[in-house]
């Protein structure tokens, strides 16, 4: 067990894999010089220029590029620096990768990895700072993963890079440097959610940058007195309905924690299909239907804050 950031997780599973696997490779933007977010510090330097691939700036050619690889026997990692910059290779990703192996009646497999990070970066404004997962989960064919600590990003990227499916992976922006502990050698399995505490007063279920304000907004005095069940889904396509429906079955609420705008978010989806399994309460907390802004006051309105699950939680604990 080593402590680690989120970014040197992420770079310890690629390196591990691309030292076992010669047919995987990684290609995007910025990355022969360790990436963005020094999510590949080292690679550039170990594997080269044949494996590591610094492009064009040009979404929608990587990655066509990667899915042709992908039907040519390579695991590409797709590197689109950030969410905002996919929406430039939707066509590829929709119509090409996700749909491939239906249409052609599984003679053609796309394994590759879209790292894709989400969520408000610090004073970067509406085209920097989105949270598109629900796209995404809508989509027949994709996987999506949204990995909130270091060890489940070191994990969880291991098993996307294993699933022979397209993964659409979302590390968050603001989570590169949270350090944590990492235990090498253990994958996470996809579509297994983490109770990350019991409780019985009502269930919150979160992914993400969301996790850690969750355990933040159980520490405050406010929630004195509250039991709630946390629960990170870690995959939201396929998503730990059992691990979701169980809970609330035992504290008959639910509230749905994220930051992306809550109109037509993913948390309906968990909302929804837990109130019609168990008949439970449910909440949803998400961001207001508006682009982040810039200045910190109008950025702040798009955040997910403590005040605010406690908020949530109160109010449905009064229902």
């Amino acid at each position: 067990m080593s402590t680690m950031s989120y970014a040197q997780a992420a770079c310890l599973a690629l390196q591990e894999v691309m030292r076992a696997d010669a047919n995987v490779v990684a290609l995007g933007e910025d990355l022969g010089r360790g990436g963005v977010f020094g999510q590949y510090r080292g690679l550039p330097q170990e594997f080269g220029p044949e494996r590591i691939i610094d492009t064009p700036i040009s979404e929608a050619n990587i990655m066509g590029a990667a899915v042709g690889m992908a039907l040519a026997g390579l695991r590409p990692v797709v590197e689109m620096r950030v969410i905002d910059f996919a929406l430039c290779a939707m066509d590829e990703i929709i119509n090409q990768a996700a749909k491939n192996r239906y249409m052609f009646g599984g003679q053609g497999r796309v394994p590759l990895v879209a790292r894709m990070p989400i969520g408000i970066w610090s004073a970067s404004a509406a085209q920097h700072s989105q949270s598109l997962e629900a796209w995404f989960a809508h989509m027949p064919g994709l996987v999506v993963v949204t990995p909130a600590t270091p060890q489940d990003n070191y994990g969880l990227l291991k098993s996307s890079l294993a699933s022979g499916d397209p993964v659409i992976y979302m590390e968050h922006k603001e989570l590169w440097g949270v350090e944590g502990e990492v235990t090498a050698g253990v994958e996470v399995p996809l579509g297994k959610a983490n109770v990350l505490c019991e409780g019985s007063d009502l269930t919150i279920v979160t992914w993400s940058r969301g996790v850690g304000v969750a355990l933040e907004a159980l520490s405050t005095k406010a929630f004195k007195g509250i039991r709630p069940e946390i629960i990170d889904l870690r995959t939201l396509w396929p998503w730990d309905r059992d691990a979701v429906f169980k809970s609330v079955a035992k504290t008959g609420r639910l509230l749905v924690v994220h930051e992306a705008v809550q109109v037509a978010g993913f948390g309906a989806e968990v909302a929804a299909s837990a109130a019609e399994a168990t008949g439970c309460k449910v909440r949803r907390l998400g961001s207001p239907r508006i682009p982040v802004g810039y200045a910190q006051v109008l950025e702040n309105e798009a955040r997910l804050s403590p005040a605010k699950i406690v908020a949530a939680a109160e109010a449905l604990l009064k229902q």
